[in-house]
């Protein structure tokens, strides 16, 4: 027996493919907000995972900016007291220069000069004396020259010759004259030296 079949099977056929289509295209849009939804979040962690370390930086950073601060006052405070130790140390070093101005004086003025009036206006020293010959004079440039270690760079401002009584009318010839000479700290080693010969020898 032949069986005919009268119904619409190509439209059946046909809504069946179309519900599979879209069934398939729901399942891929669900498939595809799914991806898409872990994509975002896996992007919005990332974003504030990389905000936070931003955030921990920018604080970091502040407080790093602060120390920055705090070391650049300490270290003005710190120059601003080393220069004031320099200041009282030089004031403490210049305090005893006079004396050894005045002992160094002593040790370099040869025999046969003795001087009138010494004054110091700051590092600057006039020496003026009365010498038995110009040749004392020049004894006593030499010593400050080359032995002094506090007076340095004596310079002849002039010599003048003169007479002086000596007893009843007899005069005797003189140079009267007038040192410019620098006061100066010697270096450590050399201080030292001057400190420790006089010491040796007494």
């Amino acid at each position: 027996m032949i069986f005919i079949n009268l119904l619409p099977h190509r439209e059946a056929a046909r809504k069946k493919q179309k519900e599979q289509f879209f069934t398939q295209l729901g399942l891929a849009a669900l498939l595809g907000g799914i991806i898409c939804g872990a994509v975002f979040t896996w992007y919005q962690g990332q974003i504030a995972t990389q905000q936070g370390r931003n955030s921990f930086l920018q604080a970091e950073i502040i407080k790093l900016e602060t120390e920055i601060k705090d070391i650049a006052v300490l270290q003005r405070e710190i120059a601003s007291l080393r220069a004031r130790q320099i200041a009282v140390e030089d004031l403490q070093a210049d305090r005893n220069l006079p004396v050894h101005m005045l002992d160094e004086l002593v040790k370099q003025l040869p025999d046969g000069i003795y001087l009138r009036s010494v004054k110091q206006e700051n590092q600057n020293v006039l020496l003026q004396g009365v010498a038995q010959s110009q040749e004392r004079v020049s004894e006593l440039l030499r010593n400050l020259a080359k032995n002094s270690a506090w007076l340095t760079k004596p310079d002849l401002v002039e010599i003048v010759a003169a007479t002086v009584p000596v007893s009843g009318r007899e005069q005797r010839r003189v140079a009267n004259f007038t040192i410019r000479a620098t006061l100066t700290r010697p270096a450590p080693a050399a201080a030292a030296t001057a400190v420790l010969v006089p010491a040796s020898k007494s």
